[in-house]
């Protein structure tokens, strides 16, 4: 948004969610097993997919943020968290690539403190960033959401290229899991 004749980040560090969950629910299975992370939601995304399960958070443009904090807070709570079993920060909940340099700028000081950083993707990023974000994270999920141009087309509102090349990418630099759900008659063939 402008703000007193600056761009400023509307998203940067709010939060809708926060939750100490189990490294599975990421779904994470054969990194760090039967672990917790914290996991972190803003809020918006770059798909309008009909089944999302948190939509009221994904497509809400802001009304739902509960907090506005600084990487430092959050790092400082994922720390704290340690005690409980946490490994790290997960950006998560909704597509959390919207709040692109809020992310980067957390998981540039969990490396400090030698926090896990996991990202719950769409897989909608430009080469460019993804290149700039990969060195940072320690493991992704990406939703593949289905096999076919016309399924990201007609179902997702996207394309499939962007999230088939974001798999590739980051699956040379890091470690990388791949979620599709299936939905009936549209992507279970």
């Amino acid at each position: 948004i402008n703000k007193e004749e600056s761009i400023v980040l509307k998203d940067y560090g709010a939060i809708t969610s926060l939750s100490l969950d189990p490294i599975e629910k990421k779904p994470l299975y054969h990194f760090y097993p039967n672990t917790k992370i914290l996991s972190v939601g803003s809020y918006g995304c770059n798909m309008k997919c009909p089944f999302c399960q948190n939509y009221t958070i994904s497509q809400d443009k802001g009304s739902s943020v509960q907090v506005h904090t600084t990487p430092e807070k959050l790092v400082e709570v994922a720390l704290d968290l340690k005690k409980e079993g946490n490994i790290g920060i997960a950006f998560t909940y909704n597509e959390p690539l919207i709040s692109y340099e809020f992310i980067c700028d957390t998981f540039v000081l969990c490396k400090k403190h030698e926090l896990k950083t996991v990202i719950v993707s769409n897989g909608m990023i430009e080469e460019k960033y993804i290149k700039e974000l990969s060195p940072l994270v320690d493991a992704w999920n990406i939703d593949l959401k289905g096999f076919t141009n016309r399924y990201y087309n007609d179902i997702c509102k996207a394309k499939i290229e962007p999230v088939l090349e974001t798999i590739k990418m980051a699956s040379e630099q890091t470690h990388v899991e791949i979620t599709t759900l299936m939905v009936s008659d549209e992507n279970d063939s």
